[in-house]
């Protein structure tokens, strides 16, 4: 079958997307800012305009890691937050919650250095994310923060898949459409 793509200018960079199935009936265009400077530069501008104030980032590993530390970095080189996948050796402690993302075939658990946690209570915690789709990372990571004592301050993401779109609490550069087997936008 020959490879189809979805063309989109993204904070003024044009990318065609490949067109994925997720499933016999459903397809989603692949967007990863790994290994892409100027997208991942051009898209935490645009969202650092857009952003309500506030006092740390944070973003889920591992797509988000890109996105959330050119933004600190344009930022005024910020410290930011990551939500791990697996605990590390270095944590004080961790928090966890469970997500279970549209790309990802399993539940997954997400962790916070309880260290971390400390510095987010009580602080303006914004939220960033590559792709928000069905909102599942996005959910977590609101768990995450409020368990820390952060105040939300915000959401964002590049891109707005799906019923994402209709989020009146999101803040995204640009509509992400579903497609369906054929590669059809739905």
């Amino acid at each position: 079958m020959e490879q189809k793509y979805y063309h989109m200018n993204i904070a003024g960079c044009e990318r065609d997307l490949p067109l994925c199935p997720l499933n016999e009936s459903l397809m989603i265009a692949g967007f990863v800012i790994f290994g892409d400077p100027e997208l991942t530069t051009a898209c935490a501008k645009a969202l650092l305009d857009r952003a309500p104030e506030y006092d740390y980032l944070i973003s889920a590993e591992a797509k988000g890691i890109p996105l959330v530390h050119e933004m600190a970095r344009l930022a005024g080189n910020q410290k930011y937050f990551l939500a791990r996948k697996a605990p590390k050796l270095y944590m004080t402690g961790v928090l966890e919650v469970n997500v279970r993302s549209i790309t990802t075939a399993k539940e997954q658990k997400l962790y916070l250095d309880t260290a971390d946690a400390a510095i987010m209570k009580g602080k303006r915690i914004l939220i960033v994310d590559d792709v928000i789709s069905t909102g599942e990372s996005l959910r977590a990571l609101e768990e995450l923060v409020k368990t820390a004592g952060g105040e939300i301050c915000g959401k964002m993401a590049i891109l707005a898949e799906g019923d994402a779109q209709a989020r009146e609490d999101l803040i995204y550069l640009e509509k992400l459409p579903l497609f369906d087997r054929n590669g059809k936008e739905l």
